[in-house]
């Protein structure tokens, strides 16, 4: 676990290189609203994606990856199965496991599976939105269907007390990204408003966050350089012409795609980030 954080430009470059020269197998146990752009967004970031999400497939695929996604947006008694047979799989080989446990904190079962999860698994990071990370935590927290729509003023200790009582980096996306392991609590800022009129963008950030540990070996420079580089994707997509989301939604994938290292080492991120606990 990281200390502290360097986050220079050139320190995301080097990252994007990484990333670059494992082209990390992620395996993403994901729902079928989102799965088209969270497979595709995991190959533009230079990874390979794989959605091997049936018992039994599942372990074996995991045997097999650089890392495992997790995420709860739809909850057949399959894929349960098959979150936690990849889950177990990807600790045994030391494989960083990413949860994003989406809708918790709007139902029971929800909640129940993610219980389960949480004692079965291992994870390196947790990601969600501020309900449903202040849900995990059990903090109160005002979840409708999958969107958070609460105030959340406390989110910065919610998410570091998160994070030590799992052994998990957590991020909290919201307007700013709060990023917090057990000994420190970071607020990223970065990212565009159209993010947010575009379904399963928290979903790609899961998978973003994936790849980036998948390939780097350390969850809190993934969670760190993950979400900057996903947020400044979505600040590049709103500088190109669109309509609407969906003109949007087709200039992020672009930009996820054309953010090369270069591009990354002329950035200055200085004033990105800020270390609150």
């Amino acid at each position: 676990m990281s200390e502290s954080i360097d986050v220079t430009g050139d320190e995301l470059a080097a990252s994007l290189r990484a990333v670059d020269a494992t082209e990390p197998l992620v395996q993403s146990l994901t729902n079928e609203v989102t799965m088209n752009d969270v497979a595709n967004l995991i190959l533009h970031w230079n990874a390979l994606p794989v959605m091997a999400d049936s018992p039994g497939d599942a372990g074996e695929m995991a045997d097999l990856s650089s890392a495992v996604q997790i995420n709860t947006g739809q909850l057949p008694d399959a894929k349960i199965e098959a979150m936690a047979e990849a889950g177990r799989r990807a600790n045994e080989r030391g494989v960083p496991v990413v949860l994003d446990p989406v809708g918790v904190g709007s139902t029971p079962s929800r909640e129940a599976v993610a219980e389960r999860l949480l004692s079965e698994i291992e994870f390196s990071i947790i990601k969600g939105n501020y309900g449903e990370i202040s849900a995990l935590a059990g903090v109160e927290a005002d979840v409708k269907g999958v969107e958070s729509v609460g105030d959340y003023e406390e989110i910065e200790r919610t998410a570091g007390s998160l994070a030590d009582s799992t052994g998990a980096t957590v991020v909290a996306s919201g307007v700013d990204d709060i990023v917090a392991d057990p000994d420190s609590v970071y607020r990223l800022t970065a990212g565009h408003e159209m993010l947010a009129a575009v379904v399963g963008t928290g979903c790609m950030l899961g998978a973003t966050l994936a790849v980036f540990s998948g390939a780097l070996g350390d969850e809190h420079a993934a969670a760190v350089h993950g979400t900057l580089a996903f947020g400044i994707a979505g600040e590049r997509a709103a500088g190109r012409p669109y309509d609407g989301p969906a003109s949007y939604r087709t200039n992020f994938h672009d930009a996820v795609y054309g953010f090369s290292p270069d591009v990354a080492a002329d950035l200055d991120l200085e004033n990105r980030i800020e270390r609150v606990v």
